[in-house]
């Protein structure tokens, strides 16, 4: 009979030594990551560095309400993105504004407001002409945004919701309008991604039944970022994939509500049982 080995799961700690484990859900991974691949209307995506065997790695996530997939890959490069998603994506992709998200081929984007909020707040602190005075500014513009969409998941009022955003997109313009002339070189940067990528920073106005932040992954990345920190990365890379796909396993069976325990059982019975069903983490709408 097959063992599971020792399996913790807990608040971000998965430990396991099985390598059978593995080889039972690989097809269940294989097949949830040919599902990400066809038309799914908004994938959320983050990575975060991996130590394998003193060198520096990268884990990626690409997940929504229904699933996560966690990739393991050696570069931070747009190779892993359309390696998972194609070399185009077909839906809305939310991410941060890391250069290899810009200029991939994709119907829409939505860049993360939290990430550029943080932006803004250290622009506050730095020295340099009108810094403080333009990210009070565009901080206040975030946070009324943030305010606004919480008010919509809440009530739910498209009508409500439009009639705010238009108005708020003639404050943003004349706000970027006004402060570029004052900006110095971080301002300006910032002020100008603003300007330049006015459809991605926005996306949500329009479009509402996508957030407009990243917290989705950045959430989904926590399990993975605590086991980093508990057993400092991973000693193959074959074994780093092993736990991408145990991850993945895992964070899929929560988003889902099911059993992670009875997952692995019911996929090592149907390895060694070629009559039984491989059990599928592709959400069942």
């Amino acid at each position: 009979m097959w063992e599971l080995g020792k399996i913790e799961i807990g608040v971000g700690t998965l430990v396991t030594t099985n390598e059978r484990i593995d080889a039972a859900v690989d097809k269940s991974v294989s097949s949830l990551k040919n599902w990400i691949q066809q038309t799914q209307p908004n994938i959320h995506s983050d990575e975060t560095p991996w130590v394998v065997k003193g060198v520096k790695e990268w884990l990626w996530i690409f997940a929504h309400t229904g699933f996560a997939l966690f990739h393991a890959a050696d570069t931070r490069s747009r190779a892993e993105l359309e390696n998972i998603l194609g070399l185009n994506y077909t839906g809305v992709l939310s991410s941060d504004d890391y250069s290899v998200y810009n200029g991939y081929d994709v119907k829409a984007q939505q860049k993360c407001l939290a990430h550029l909020r943080r932006h803004f707040k250290k622009l506050i602190k730095l020295p340099g002409l009108n810094n403080q005075e333009i990210g009070d500014n565009f901080v206040k513009l975030i946070d009324e945004a943030f305010k606004n969409y919480a008010n919509f998941q809440q009530t739910q009022n498209l009508s409500d919701f439009f009639n705010w955003a238009c108005g708020f997109k003639v404050k943003v313009k004349s706000s970027i309008d006004e402060w570029m002339k004052k900006a110095g070189g971080e301002a300006g940067k910032l002020l100008r991604s603003l300007r330049d990528k006015t459809d991605q920073w926005w996306y949500f106005l329009d479009h509402p039944e996508v957030p407009p932040d990243n917290n989705l992954a950045e959430r989904t990345l926590r399990l993975a970022v605590t086991k980093r920190k508990v057993s400092g990365g991973s000693r193959s890379m074959e074994r780093f994939k092993h736990t991408a796909n145990l991850l993945t396993v895992v964070q899929t069976c929560r988003r889902q509500g099911r059993s992670v325990i009875e997952f692995f059982e019911q996929a090592i019975k149907a390895m060694v049982n070629p009559d039984m069903p491989q059990p599928s983490l592709i959400p069942q709408i």
